[in-house]
């Protein structure tokens, strides 16, 4: 994207001198001759499309923001005790306010903090990462897409796929970037044309449903404009290959779905309406939706498919490939990429405890997480992992054994084995000694549950195997959002929108228990058992369990807590940990030395490590006090 950048602005240079007078960044001192009017800004595709660029660059990468990132704040995950200047760790004492810059300065999160940083200036800047957060980014990005489609008019020498592109996009960005703020702050003002600087604030706060309303309008809009990919469009055609991150149709549908989605869930719901279950005619309005992505997508139309399961870690990172951007096939929506080795050392290590890798920020999948990943043949694990489960097969002697395989992809369990080369004469660290008391169970800078996460990094990730260094080109990323996502919401959606298992929107080719059955089907995962299938309600604790597995630690647990207002529920203020033995003293004791899923356990146990104590107010992110102080209309979220 960067050399597009470039390319679109050979002769539009000085455009940033432009957003002087519309965006609330300020430029001083600036010459007659930095100043491009804009007639000559807006007049055609490439100057037009260089203007537009600038909005990619409001979007935060949120897998690596910082040196080390917190980013998934649900029941999913905890951190190491060693340091506690993450939001994760605010939000596990109740303390929200944690997001904002003023609290926490540099390690807010990825949510707040822009600094000099301007989405276009210093756009090779290593660390402009590090000032890329939601919260304002989200306002400019907004004040942005509102300035090129109040000047429209002035794009006269354009074709009309032209015109078409750039509003597409105006329009994606606009919806895009209100849906982010309200999902976590609430219904907000919802600002669809420029406001004039002299005139007083008075937008009231819209409902939730309200804002999504709008939202689904420009995505909507969004999507009939934009073509399935922009490799086949003419103004496409000069950076064909390399536009897999423009916005097209299968972003903007995904988007409009997911909008409508959460428009439908409980707790949207409940601060729209009073009522605390689903609203079923936002439901089927996203099912419609998904529905033609899906279709488009499975048709051939668009090019997105569920990568092969051999290849799933190619979703999150790539290694050896030049820095290539991982995603595959299966990545819709994906942020910018600034430098990738720089931007990934520190993302890298921070699954890996510090006897291998140093550092000392740990982020750790919780046990009571790990135990959605049920069993191979689709069932799930029983309620007390420390009880036998003949219907599933469980055996709490032999925990990981016959387990879904996506727990082998994303978990690293007791007797694995990390290191792969020369342990340079500590052979005691090769084997993931993860049983009460082993070397890698230290919980200010090890696992404190009984788990690693590698997810998102190879297992050569440590000083050993040195997968981190920078001759191994590991690229990582999280996307925003991908196919396998689609075809879980879209089952949600058309369950609680039709009423059962069987849901299914009209024209579709799947019911809701086939798109779940899809993505199990590429896992290798027995598909959902009868026992699911007799009510709505029944399947979609199943559906729940899909999405807890299938997008661990992809940072959207926190919001579907939040969503299905389970968050200040139990069990899911609770977090817990493993506790266990091995049979003898030393190495791994197993059965098979090759299939470290063989190990026998004694004196498994699940203990509680943490209890979140949440109220409703901490179902919405507060505010920030100098924001709600403008005008009386924006007022604070109840409770903050």
């Amino acid at each position: 994207m960067k050399k597009y950048i470039k390319s679109l602005f050979k002769h539009t240079a000085l455009m940033v001198g432009l957003l002087a007078g519309f965006s609330c960044e300020e430029y001083l001192e600036r010459t007659p001759e930095a100043v491009l009017s804009s007639e000559v800004a807006f007049k055609n595709f490439t100057n037009f499309q260089g203007f537009t660029e600038e909005l990619y660059h409001c979007v935060p990468n949120f897998t690596n923001r910082y040196w080390t990132n917190s980013f998934n704040w649900g029941d999913d995950e905890i951190q190491s005790t060693a340091q506690n200047f993450h939001f994760g760790t605010k939000i596990e004492n109740g303390d929200f306010w944690g997001w904002q810059s003023e609290f926490d300065g540099w390690n807010a999160g990825w949510m707040d903090r822009t600094g000099a940083f301007t989405p276009y200036e210093n756009v090779d800047n290593n660390d402009a990462r590090m000032f890329k957060g939601l919260w304002p980014l989200a306002w400019i990005g907004i004040r942005k897409a509102n300035l090129g489609l109040a000047n429209m008019d002035l794009m006269t020498d354009a074709t009309q796929e032209e015109r078409d592109l750039i509003e597409g996009q105006l329009l994606f960005f606009r919806g895009w970037f209100h849906f982010q703020l309200i999902q976590y702050f609430g219904g907000l003002p919802y600002v669809d044309a420029l406001l004039p600087a002299d005139e007083q604030l008075r937008l009231p706060r819209l409902s939730y449903q309200e804002c999504a309303e709008k939202a689904a309008a420009d995505l909507r809009m969004a999507a009939d404009l934009l073509p399935v990919h922009w490799d086949e469009t003419v103004a496409g055609s000069s950076t064909s290959g390399k536009n897999d991150l423009r916005i097209n149709k299968i972003m903007a549908l995904g988007y409009l779905g997911k909008n409508l989605l959460w428009a439908g869930s409980p707790l949207m719901n409940f601060e729209s309406t009073g009522s605390r279950t689903y609203n079923a005619d936002y439901c089927q309005r996203a099912a419609v939706a998904f529905a033609e992505l899906i279709e488009l997508s499975e048709s051939g139309e668009a090019p997105y498919s569920l990568v092969n399961f051999e290849d799933y870690s190619s979703l999150f990172y790539t290694a050896g490939q030049n820095w290539a951007y991982p995603g595959a096939d299966e990545a819709i929506f994906r942020s910018p990429y600034l430098d990738a080795h720089n931007s990934t050392y520190g993302t890298a290590t921070q699954y890996t405890p510090a006897i291998l890798a140093g550092g000392d920020v740990k982020f750790l999948p919780t046990a009571n997480y790990v135990n959605f990943y049920g069993m191979a043949n689709g069932l799930p694990l029983p309620d007390d992992v420390s009880q036998m489960d003949a219907a599933s097969g469980y055996d709490p002697q032999f925990p990981w054994r016959d387990r879904d395989p996506r727990f082998y992809h994303d978990i690293i369990y007791d007797g694995v084995q990390v290191v792969q080369g020369s342990t340079n004469g500590q052979e005691e660290l090769r084997y993931a000694n993860l049983y009460s008391g082993g070397n890698y169970r230290d919980a200010r800078t090890g696992s404190r549950t009984g788990y690693l996460n590698y997810k998102f990094v190879p297992i050569t990730v440590n000083n050993f195997d040195n997968g981190q260094s920078y001759g191994q080109a590991l690229n990582i990323n999280v996307p925003y959002m991908r196919l396998a996502d689609i075809y879980i919401m879209y089952a949600e959606a058309a369950t609680m929108g039709y009423g059962s298992a069987t849901g299914q929107a009209p024209g579709a080719s799947l019911t809701a228990v086939d798109a779940i059955n899809k993505i199990r089907d590429r896992a290798g995962v027995g598909e959902v058992d009868g026992q699911f299938l007799g009510s709505a309600e029944d399947f979609l604790e199943e559906v729940r369990r899909e999405r807890a597995v299938e997008l661990a630690f992809e940072r959207h647990r926190f919001n579907d807590l939040r969503r299905w207002l389970l968050l200040i529920e139990e069990p899911y203020t609770l977090k817990t940990a493993l506790s266990f033995d091995r049979p003898a003293a030393g190495m791994p004791t197993v059965e098979d030395t090759d299939d470290p899923s063989q190990n026998r356990v004694v004196n498994l146990v699940e203990n509680v490590i943490l209890e979140r104590n949440f109220t409703e107010k901490h179902y919405w992110l507060p505010l920030k006090v100098a924001d709600v102080s403008i005008y009386p209309e924006l007022n604070q979220n109840p409770g903050w």
